[in-house]
């Protein structure tokens, strides 16, 4: 079992990073995650391309709130250098990323009124509300919180996808036989930009967490938590269809 505060964890490993006792702490739904039968499929071409186009629809309608919550990260970010690294990535979001989104929704011939006025499953309500919540009712750290697993893990199955099945020259999904909106999605959570980023978010947390009060400290574990287990969720819903997808969600 893992320690159930940083500081006990601290004491008993050489790894301190403040994010991994949280990853740590968030088994198995972090393995779960980033192993799911979604992501893996994906990888290996193998995707059945209405739960990819499922799954996006859901997806674009988290990327509004998605955007909103690094907004306020930008507000509560300590100084102006980590500010000016949030921007760039919300560059990159609300520029590469939708161009990919729009081109991938033509591509799978989803049509325009599904994904302008999609209709959130129970998990995809259930994740914009804690990102919201997350954002107006804590500080940075609780920012942090949701924001760093939700792109950490999409940077972890993106390069063990890499790892699995690409080859070293090119792009990461170079040599995997992709469509380009596998290939693509791939890339955008696998390239050394997006790597070094994630990187530099643990590290944004990795130096507040420390410096928490045991009450904020529960807070944010659980925030990530949370975060973790709406990620495996999410996964799990694009194979039950447009109509159908969500099922159930824990508060």
């Amino acid at each position: 079992m893992t320690a159930e505060t940083y500081a006990a964890y601290a004491e008993t490993t050489d790894d301190t990073r403040f994010t991994e006792w949280l990853r740590e702490r968030s088994q198995p739904d972090w393995d779960d995650a980033v192993e799911h039968r979604f992501v893996e499929a994906l990888g290996a071409g193998t995707l059945d391309e209405d739960a990819f186009a499922t799954y996006l629809v859901q997806d674009y309608a988290f990327v509004d709130e998605l955007v909103g919550t690094f907004g306020h990260a930008i507000g509560q970010a300590p100084d102006m250098a980590a500010k000016r690294r949030l921007v760039e990535f919300l560059d990159t979001v609300t520029d590469e990323e939708n161009d990919y989104f729009e081109r991938s929704f033509s591509a799978l011939g989803v049509d325009e009124s599904r994904w302008r006025d999609p209709e959130p499953t129970p998990t995809t309500a259930a994740f914009i509300d804690l990102l919201g919540r997350a954002a107006r009712e804590g500080g940075y750290a609780e920012t942090l919180a949701v924001l760093v697993p939700a792109e950490w893990l999409y940077e972890s199955w993106a390069t063990a996808a890499v790892a699995a099945h690409g080859d070293p020259d090119g792009p990461p999904s170079a040599g995997m036989g992709l469509p380009f909106y596998f290939a693509e999605w791939v890339d955008l959570h696998a390239v050394d930009a997006f790597v070094a980023f994630v990187d530099w978010l643990r590290g944004e947390l990795d130096a507040v967490g420390p410096t928490l009060s045991p009450r904020r400290e529960a807070r944010v574990a659980s925030l990530f938590d949370r975060t973790v287990a709406l990620e495996r969720q999410f996964f799990e819903t694009a194979y039950q269809g447009p109509s159908t997808a969500g099922g159930e969600v824990s508060p």
